[in-house]
């Protein structure tokens, strides 16, 4: 049996076995050293069955397996019937103890290989929590629970990934999510079908096939996780992944953070506001001065358009390929202030930023007002911290950019209404993605784009029929 599961596992080098002889009795410990924690094998398997040969206790071929059973201190012990249960015990940080090549025990020795609970670093806490998750499924779920200490807080796991195997968590509060919805989640989840997952993205990408709209949305922040399963949505966490998946994800959520509870009215109301605006700025600000400088140039003041013109005259290139370049410089610029180690990071925003941008205008390759639009446009998208929305924003800037090239300002119309097209066209699974809007639920409305008092103090009724709080 020994023999078996090394050769299964390739005879790597980093499986181990340890042969200890029992009186009349073998027993054989394998065990993964990049997987397993050496105290942990120390404390809990060694030192116990060293403990039953120094007192030399008449042991039969009868007893042994319980014998051993009971004399583990490890806080998870097993019985397997088949080796490649043992296999995978084996990768997932367990020892295996086979006694008499014949049965086969595991004991859990995990070791711990993942980062401490820090701070989050794409969604940043101002005044709320400061914890965010990590790449520990059991961590994570922890996090959670330790915000809603309640038994109807319910986690079902799975394993997905053909080779890489990895733990699934399904976290859904009974009695507020809907039983079709955690079916509907469950049974597209169970069809996925890859060879490996290794992050919450495969998972994303897999349910959000038929549009590029976000109809799934990650969260490092825990605090967000517990508001949704409030809410009645479901959590996904995976293995591995420092973020939580929540479905359904609605088009107004991007707008909200954590911290807009955690402040005054007026304040979250403004920043709301804020954001909506930041969102349209990004999208059409770069399409608009195309139109009106190309098209309809009677739509702004004529001492405004005289200045234009007269930046624009030492330009050798059209407005609109002026535009495109910065527009792709600036996307460039971003990805490697993104990639790049932090301590030049600094250094290549300020080169790209400043000196080339500078250098540029005085060269006569770009007007000046073409970086004002630009980098005014692009400032606007930063507001968002979730990449999903981030890359709607670039993919309808372009479009609404091509718009406005051919048509003027009705090519921004045209690209507006596109824009509500598919975002009313869209749901995510089977709820419709411009709630509150459409359809409308006043209450919900008020608490959109401002924050009130709401004395109803309802949840969302499209998810929940578990309305009272």
């Amino acid at each position: 049996m020994k023999e078996e599961i090394l050769s299964k596992c390739g005879n790597s080098t980093d499986i181990i076995v340890r042969t200890i002889n029992l009186k009349n009795n073998k027993i054989d410990c394998i065990y993964s050293e990049t997987l397993s924690s050496s105290s942990s094998i120390t404390n809990y398997v060694l030192r116990p069955i060293s403990k039953l040969i120094i007192e030399n206790k008449e042991i039969s071929n009868i007893s042994i397996t319980n014998l051993i059973k009971n004399s583990l201190t490890g806080s998870s012990t097993n019985e397997l019937k088949k080796i490649d249960d043992a296999i995978k015990s084996i990768f997932l940080g367990y020892t295996i103890i086979i006694i008499n090549d014949k049965e086969i025990l595991s004991i859990e020795t995990k070791a711990s290989l993942d980062r401490g609970i820090n701070s989050s670093s794409i969604e940043v806490s101002i005044t709320g929590p400061k914890d965010s998750f990590t790449e520990n499924f059991n961590t994570n779920l922890g996090l959670i629970r330790k915000r809603i200490r309640n038994n109807n807080l319910f986690v079902k796991s799975i394993t997905l990934g053909n080779e890489s195997r990895t733990k699934i968590g399904i976290c859904y509060i009974n009695g507020i999510a809907e039983k079709s919805l955690i079916k509907k989640v469950m049974d597209k989840i169970i069809e996925i079908n890859n060879d490996i997952i290794i992050d919450g993205g495969y998972i994303t990408e897999q349910l959000s096939k038929s549009t590029f709209l976000p109809q799934v949305n990650q969260t490092e922040r825990p605090d967000l996780a517990s508001f949704a399963l409030l809410e009645g949505k479901i959590c996904i966490i995976v293995d591995n992944s420092p973020t939580v998946l929540i479905i359904p994800t609605f088009f107004i959520d991007f707008f909200h953070t954590p911290d807009d509870y955690y402040q005054k009215n007026i304040n979250t109301t403004f920043t709301r506001i804020l954001r909506f605006l930041a969102f349209l700025i990004a999208i059409f600000l770069p399409g608009y001065y195309i139109s009106v400088t190309s098209f309809n140039p009677t739509a702004i003041p004529t001492n405004l358009l005289l200045n234009l013109i007269e930046q624009h005259t030492i330009v050798p290139f059209p407005a609109f390929f002026e535009i495109l370049i910065m527009i792709i410089a600036f996307e460039i610029l971003r990805e490697s202030d993104i990639r790049i180690p932090n301590k030049v990071g600094s250094s290549v925003s300020i080169l790209g930023g400043l000196i080339l941008g500078d250098a540029a205008v005085s060269a006569g390759i770009i007007s000046p007002i073409m970086i004002i639009v630009v980098a005014i446009s692009s400032i606007s998208a930063l507001v968002f911290s979730y990449n999903s929305i981030v890359n709607l924003i670039r993919y309808y800037r372009y479009l609404i950019l091509i718009l406005g090239m051919l048509l003027g300002i009705y090519g921004l119309f045209i690209g507006f209404g596109i824009l509500v097209i598919n975002l009313a066209s869209t749901t995510s699974f089977g709820f419709p993605y411009t709630y509150p809007f459409v359809p409308f639920i006043k209450s919900d409305v008020l608490d959109s784009l401002i924050k009130v008092n709401n004395d109803e103090n309802k949840r969302n009724p499209l998810l929940t029929k578990n309305r009272n709080r």
